[in-house]
C-alpha cells in the first residue's frame, strides 16, 4: 500500500506562533480519514499543506509521490480535488453552477475565454446530477442554498477525477436536514472503491460518515491521536482532543458525545482561560 501523503515533522509557524508543531501523519492508498478538533486546533493549516497551498514552515510534507518544495505546485494541484469556504469565495458572483464545476478542469474559479471540451462539460453535469445538483445547473451559485452550494463544490473538487479529496468542513452552516442529507452522500462516496483518498475536516462528531476508517485528532496544532476510527474516537481521546470529559456513543457507523454532568462549565472555564484559537 502506498502512501498518498506523508507528514514528517511538520511545523507551520506565523509570527510567534506555532499553527502546527511537529505533525507526523500518513494517509495510505484506499484510507477515508476525518480530522477532528476544536476551534484553532490547526485543522485547516493542516488541509492546506495537505492541499499544497501552503509550504511547511519546517519538517517534509509528500504529496501523491511528489515533495513540497520540489514540485512545480501547478502541476500537482490538480491532482488533488478541494472544497473549502475559502476556495468557494473566489467564485465570481453571477457564475452558473455547470461553469462552478467545469472550470476545475482549469484550476480557475470563473469561466472566461477558455475554451472546454464536450466531454468536460459531459463530465459536469453527471457529476452534478449524481450530487442532486443536475436540475440546477442553470442557476446563479450565489441563489443557492448553503446545502446546495456544499453539493456543488464536491461536485466541483471531483471534477478532475483527482487522487486525493480533501473536504474543509463541508457540514458547515447546514441545518440537520441538510447535515444528514450530506452525510449519507458522503457514506456512499467512502465505499465506493473507485473513490480517491478522502480527508475531511470537521469539528463535530455527528458529521462523521460511515465508511471512513481513519481518524486524526488535533488539539493547539499537536496530534493527540491517530489510527483506525474504532480505536481512536474514544472516550479518552475525544476528552483530550476537546478538553473536557465527553460521554461518546457509536450506533450503526454514527458518532455522538455529550458532557459528562458538571463537565460543561468545567470546559466553558478552560476555554476562557486559554490562549486565542489559532487559524
Amino acid at each position: 500500500m502506498s502512501n498518498v501523503l506523508q507528514l514528517s515533522g511538520v511545523s507551520v509557524v506565523r509570527g510567534t506562533k506555532k499553527l502546527l508543531d511537529g505533525i507526523d501523519w500518513q494517509v495510505n492508498e484506499g484510507e477515508r480519514w476525518v480530522v477532528l478538533g476544536p476551534n484553532g486546533a490547526g485543522k485547516t493549516t493542516l488541509l492546506s499543506l495537505a492541499a499544497a497551498r501552503l509550504h511547511p514552515s519546517s519538517g517534509r510534507v509528500d504529496i501523491l509521490d511528489e515533495t513540497m518544495g520540489k514540485v512545480d505546485v501547478f502541476e500537482l494541484r490538480p491532482r488533488i480535488g478541494l472544497s473549502s469556504a475559502a476556495l468557494a469565495n473566489q467564485i465570481p458572483e453571477g457564475e452558473k453552477v455547470l461553469n462552478v464545476v467545469v472550470t476545475a478542469a482549469y484550476g480557475v474559479t470563473g469561466r472566461w475565454l477558455e475554451r472546454y471540451e464536450k466531454d468536460d462539460e459531459r463530465r459536469a453535469f453527471r457529476l452534478l446530477n449524481e450530487w442532486g445538483m443536475g436540475p440546477l445547473l442553470g442557476r446563479v451559485f450565489a441563489s443557492l442554498s448553503e446545502g446546495e452550494r456544499k453539493r456543488v463544490q464536491i461536485a466541483r473538487a471531483l471534477m478532475t477525477d483527482p487522487e486525493l479529496l480533501l473536504l474543509d468542513e463541508p457540514g458547515a452552516g447546514l441545518d440537520l436536514g441538510g447535515r444528514e442529507e450530506l452525510v449519507y452522500k458522503l457514506s456512499d462516496l467512502a465505499q465506493d472503491d473507485a473513490a480517491p483518498v478522502v480527508v475531511l475536516v470537521t469539528h463535530h462528531l455527528e458529521e462523521v460518515p460511515p465508511g471512513f476508517t481513519h481518524a486524526l485528532l488535533l488539539r493547539e496544532g499537536t496530534v493527540v491521536a491517530a489510527g483506525p476510527i474504532a480505536s481512536t474516537l474514544t472516550e479518552e481521546n475525544l476528552s483530550a482532543t476537546f478538553g473536557l470529559p465527553l460521554d461518546v456513543r457509536a450506533q450503526d457507523g454514527r458518532y455522538t458525545a455529550t458532557a459528562k454532568d458538571g463537565a460543561a462549565a468545567q470546559g466553558t472555564a478552560t476555554a476562557g482561560a486559554a490562549a486565542a484559537p489559532r487559524a
